[in-house]
């Protein structure tokens, strides 16, 4: 996590004095209690802070970080767009990109040597998948990202996803006032919602930039998050994957392009696909509600002075799902898309990998452990919106895809993909032998019927305007 989660002090490429913020016997906290003395919640800063607001939100500060702090501020709580303030998680997201991983690595521009073997490898993929799948390939380039392109290529897909529980928690701000005084407090109620869009703007941002130094492509979360028929890898993560796995780098390359290349070939050749993932996030997000009691708690212990202990309030289980039938089912319905997909592709990967990857079989393995546990910029994006983007039925949708091949082929398995309905369900998943051994099912019928439907309703129409003439 940063340490400037509301981006007060100073960008991190530039220096910071490191006794900033210290008080003389003190750690350079909120050294007052907010009691009595302090009515609205705003932290003491040692004595006397009491009689001196500004010296209780900025006593902390170095004087000469003042002026970005208040610029900062002011960009804050000027903000005027939607639930999120997606410039600010834009930069924040960068900057803790600019900061590395923890184990040191820095961003860097991606060189020509490593475009190339990019657009090699999702070639041969493309090449290999030919004989595990009947769906053509999806990619109609292969780019080369670094950590940095991979912020700015799927922030608008992150925006599709996080807005909708934003917007939640927007109107819950609103409702922490008691009912009389919200008509009243048209100012206030502007400047939580700034507040608002300006902390989610934090929080994403913080994850983006984390899961940037994570990520080996565009679909590591089971959804399309770059531009349709682009297939990206990100060469410095891809390399960090593959160290001290002892498998060689130009199988981790293959195996990972592979995967890249499959999840292509899926989402640009099942159109209701992209629809029907983020239907079922945005269904989810409308059964989730704010623990109201929680937040107002946050909001009253504001403390310009000491951002962080608001962060803290905010990650601690604020997004509960609502207990409902409704709720439930949008739940199981996004957990099992999310496992088919990636059951999918990894059955599909597989197949192509191991004639040709010695280490195919391992690197199966790793790939399936990393998706099960997450990483902790996925925890993170759990704990802000309520949803873990993992795949917990992985294992138990590769089996039954891999069985549809055995029992149907190809084609027969891949067919599923021509209509939702047709896909397993979250109760095919526990008894997958049922599923591959009952019938198809047979929508040419279906499609007949409802063609001589519809043109027959064009034929009547026909008819009623020549009576009338």
């Amino acid at each position: 996590m940063s340490d400037h989660p509301f981006g007060f002090g100073v960008p991190p490429e530039e220096p910071e004095d490191g006794d900033s913020g210290k008080q003389p016997g003190g750690s350079g906290g909120s050294g007052g209690p907010s009691g009595g003395n302090n009515p609205f919640g705003f932290g003491g800063m040692g004595g006397g802070a009491g009689d001196n607001p500004f010296a209780a939100m900025f006593g902390s500060l170095n004087p000469n970080d003042l002026g970005a702090a208040f610029q900062q501020l002011g960009q804050m709580l000027s903000y005027e767009g939607g639930p999120v303030n997606w410039d600010m998680a834009k930069d924040i997201a960068r900057q803790t990109v600019a900061q590395g991983t923890a184990d040191g690595t820095k961003d860097a521009s991606v060189g020509p040597a490593d475009r190339a073997w990019v657009e090699e490898a999702v070639r041969l993929a493309d090449l290999w998948l030919d004989g595990a799948t009947s769906l053509p390939s999806g990619a109609g380039s292969a780019v080369a990202w670094s950590r940095a392109e991979w912020v700015e290529a799927t922030l608008p897909v992150w925006k599709d996803l996080v807005d909708p529980v934003a917007e939640r928690v927007g109107a819950a701000m609103g409702d922490v006032l008691p009912e009389e005084m919200q008509a009243m407090a048209g100012p206030l109620l502007g400047m939580m919602r700034s507040m608002g869009g300006a902390m989610f703007g934090t929080q994403i941002g913080q994850a983006l930039g984390t899961l940037a130094g994570e990520v080996v492509g565009s679909t590591d979360v089971g959804l399309p998050l770059g531009p349709a028929g682009k297939a990206a890898l990100l060469p410095a993560n891809v390399a960090a994957f593959g160290n001290g796995l002892g498998v060689p780098q130009e199988e981790v390359r293959l195996y990972l392009a592979l995967r890249e290349a499959a999840h292509q070939r899926l989402f640009a050749h099942v159109p209701w696909l992209r629809a029907h993932l983020f239907g079922a996030v945005e269904g989810y997000a409308r059964g989730i509600k704010v623990d109201t009691a929680k937040l107002e708690d946050a909001v009253g212990q504001l403390d310009p002075s000491n951002p962080e202990a608001l962060q803290d309030a905010l990650q601690q289980g604020m997004f509960q799902p609502e207990d409902t039938p409704e709720q439930k089912a949008a739940l199981a319905r996004l957990e099992t898309a999310l496992a088919l997909v990636e059951g999918w592709v990894d059955a599909v990967v597989h197949a192509a990998a191991a004639p040709h990857l010695p280490s195919a079989a391992a690197l199966r393995e790793t790939l399936r452990r990393r998706r099960a546990t997450g990483g902790p910029a996925e925890q993170t994006f759990a704990t802000l919106i309520g949803l873990e983007l993992r795949p917990r039925r992985l294992r138990d949708a590769s089996r039954l895809w891999a069985s549809l091949t055995d029992a149907r082929g190809v084609d027969g398995r891949d067919g599923l993909w021509a209509h939702p309905d047709m896909l397993p369900t979250a109760a095919d998943l526990d008894d997958p032998d049922g599923f591959v051994h009952r019938e198809s099912i047979d929508f040419s019928e279906l499609d007949k019927m409802l063609g001589d439907a519809a043109r027959g309703e064009t034929d009547g129409e026909t008819d009623e305007g020549d009576s009338e003439k």
